[in-house]
């Protein structure tokens, strides 16, 4: 396998539905769909910080798909380490993504984001496009280099060659995808994707240079800033991108929505505590930075997640719909 790939120039329904190609900002959701953040330290809570309670994901996620959301994000973790906190959604992405197929309609499905040198890309190849079938076009995957170095030793793999294993997976990947592995088509990993070509985003650097992933890569994917400190993020992005070419920027945004609807905005780490007003305005000045999708969490919400969704889908979404 070579370590440089041309991008695919065929359409990408699910992303530039995502992005409305290019008319604005979208609006989704990162799993899990509960508020562990806030309640861990509660009497009464139990369990360790950044593991969360899964009980009620289904239900949540028919209720973002009803409710209008773009998307549902997933993380990939392969392995708990308690240093981190974090445990993101805890199960797999990919048997969880297809779970989700089956009791959504049409919210987009995206990971972000498998960590691609620890697994095999022909396995990733075939559980993506089983994954796009199986929604009917709906995946957007997410990937990344990892970032836990605690990981790799346990999948007898080299954090330190990570970014070399993440392009020659991307490359390996697409080839799976639109190619024989085999000679005279001996060798095909099948089903093929429900759409032309599934979008890959890099989630993060994935120790690459962002030229690399502007010419190559379908997306980009990156930690939340208040739109003023995204603008020039977002302006780097845009001169990376080949001439002639859309390709959005994507970020997330930790959320705590308080009950006051005037509450102004302030900063948590990675998001903001606010009212659903302030979400609005927070919002557009992300759009108007030329972000084209946020995916809210609301993990530190003091809030049942279900009203925050209802009120986030009644009061927010229609002025970014």
């Amino acid at each position: 396998m070579t370590l440089e790939t041309a991008p695919l120039t065929a359409p990408l329904p699910a992303l530039d539905a995502l992005c409305r190609n290019g008319a604005g900002l979208s609006i989704g959701v990162e799993f899990p769909l509960d508020n562990d953040f806030a309640r861990h330290g509660r009497p009464g809570s139990t369990g360790q910080f950044g593991i969360p309670d899964l009980t009620h994901q289904r239900r949540r996620a028919e209720l973002a798909d009803r409710l209008g959301f773009k998307a549902l994000w997933l993380r990939d973790v392969p392995l708990w380490v308690p240093a981190f906190g974090d445990a993101g959604q805890v199960f797999d992405p990919f048997p969880d993504l297809g779970y989700l197929a089956g009791v959504t309609d049409s919210i987009l499905l995206g990971t972000a984001a498998v960590v691609l040198p620890l697994r095999n890309p022909l396995h990733v190849a075939k559980m993506a496009a089983s994954i796009d079938q199986l929604s009917r076009g709906r995946l957007i995957l997410g990937v990344a280099s990892g970032d836990r170095p605690n990981e790799y030793p346990a999948f007898d793999a080299d954090f330190d060659s990570r970014g070399e294993l993440f392009r020659s997976s991307v490359n390996a990947i697409r080839t799976a995808w639109r190619e024989s592995l085999g000679p005279e088509d001996t060798v095909k990993v099948l089903p093929p994707p429900a759409q032309d070509a599934i979008p890959l985003v890099a989630v993060g650097r994935a120790q690459q240079t962002t030229d690399w992933i502007a010419s190559t890569m379908d997306g980009y994917m990156t930690y939340h800033r208040p739109g003023p400190l995204m603008q020039p993020v977002v302006n780097r992005w845009n001169h990376a991108v080949p001439d002639g070419q859309h390709k959005p920027l994507l970020t997330t945004m930790l959320l705590d929505l308080v009950e006051d609807s005037r509450a102004p905005a302030e900063p948590i780490r990675f998001g903001a505590r606010l009212g659903r007003n302030s979400l609005a305005r927070y919002l557009e000045e992300l759009e108007a930075s030329g972000v084209g999708h946020v995916a809210l969490n609301f993990r530190p919400s003091q809030r049942p997640v279900e009203d925050a969704l209802e009120e986030v889908a009644k009061h927010v979404l229609p002025a970014f719909s």
